[in-house]
């Protein structure tokens, strides 16, 4: 009874034996420490580049008109089509012409008459001429016949000023186009009064070539020499068009820069062969220097965001991920523009960033092609085109 006691206490006690020798032993994966995280980093890429900046503009006529009547009158008749192509002198308006051309009738007739005045007044002074000399007419007849000569004269001179007065009045009514452009639509239908210099009959707005007005920034105005780089270019792109087709030429360049927004206004002349553009419409405008600078690029997807932050992460000779912020710029061939923020020699993970949990963690950096590569893409675009 004894023995089989002692067997049953056996039999339990060798479960909590070997629960208390398992929970005792200690493997030696347990107490491994894990490797750092393998990272692709790439050294920065340095090349010389022409500054690029991109702004936003409105395109303006060079020429833009309020055809205002020079004479006062009834609209008779409106001459052109709304909208359309006009040259300069194709008529718009033509203003009731029939009291003008009579006050020009009445105009001639008073020449007429201021002529026959003359004839007159010379004949007389002609006769007292002989006379005087006779002694036949005192000399205070002489000098009233020489005195109505030249008021004769005077009233001629008065006559034809009136008289062109009266001729340029009557041509006022046709209201011609003042440049060549598109004209806008009739601010005033037949029958209506026309007011001289107040009432807006239209507008015409010249199309062959387009002012581009933009703000220029501080920074880059500083950048471009105040506009002394006379080889820098500019080109124009309209909302719906791929990159920046068209051509244009900075031409202007204000004396102020306004210190509430920190821009100085400048403007861009481009030519507008087909008539695409048209003043109010919204433009971008790429502005670059002609002279290259020497620009650091990375590869694009090694900038991380952190709210409005960008930055990189560069491994440090301990072998550590330090985080640096930076100031990038534009996207050339796949790379990305630093600004700023980053050193010659720094070496920036282009890869495997996700695996850094915070600045300072170790990691094992493994060299990619991104750099060699990354020049050759680089030099292969052209400078100042984006990709």
């Amino acid at each position: 009874m004894a023995t089989n006691f002692r067997r049953l206490l056996r039999a339990a006690a060798l479960p909590f034996a070997l629960l208390v020798l398992s929970g005792c032993h200690k493997t030696p994966e347990s107490t491994a420490v894990p490797s750092p995280p393998e990272v692709g980093v790439a050294p920065l890429v340095r090349k010389d580049l022409r500054s690029v900046d991109d702004f936003n503009g409105r395109v303006e006529a060079i020429q833009s008109v309020d055809v205002r009547p020079r004479v006062s009158g009834y609209i008779d008749r409106i001459a052109y089509v709304e909208g359309s192509r006009v040259e300069a002198g194709d008529l718009l308006f033509v203003i009731d012409p029939r009291p003008y051309r009579d006050a020009l009738n009445a105009a001639r007739a008073r020449l007429e008459s201021a002529r026959a005045a003359s004839q007159l007044a010379q004949s007389r002074f002609a006769r007292a001429s002989k006379l005087i000399g006779n002694r036949f007419i005192s000399k205070e007849d002489f000098d009233t016949s020489r005195a109505a000569v030249d008021q004769a004269a005077a009233d001629v001179h008065a006559s034809e000023a009136a008289m062109a007065t009266a001729s340029l009045n009557l041509a006022f009514t046709q209201v011609r186009a003042p440049v060549a452009g598109r004209a806008g639509r009739a601010a005033l239908t037949v029958g209506n009064l026309a007011r001289v210099d107040e009432s807006l009959l239209t507008t015409v707005v010249s199309e062959d070539e387009m002012y581009v007005y933009f703000d220029c920034d501080e920074h880059s105005y500083l950048r471009y020499g105040n506009g002394s780089d006379h080889t820098a270019t500019a080109s124009v792109a309209l909302a719906n068009e791929e990159g920046f087709p068209r051509s244009a030429r900075v031409d202007f360049l204000d004396n102020r820069l306004d210190p509430s927004t920190g821009t100085i206004r400048a403007r861009a002349i481009v030519a507008n062969p087909g008539h695409a553009l048209t003043p109010g419409l919204f433009a971008r405008v790429r502005f670059e220097s002609g002279s290259p600078v020497m620009t650091r690029l990375v590869a694009d997807r090694a900038v991380l965001t952190d709210q409005d932050r960008r930055y990189v992460y560069v491994v440090d000779g301990k072998g550590h991920a330090v985080r640096k912020d930076v100031v990038i710029g534009r996207v050339i061939g796949g790379m990305r523009v630093i600004e700023s923020g980053l050193d010659d020699a720094d070496k920036v993970i282009v890869s495997g960033a996700q695996k850094v949990f915070f600045s300072g963690m170790p990691v094992r950096a493994v060299p990619e092609g991104d750099g060699e590569d990354s020049r050759t893409r680089v030099a292969s675009v052209p400078s100042g085109m984006d990709r």
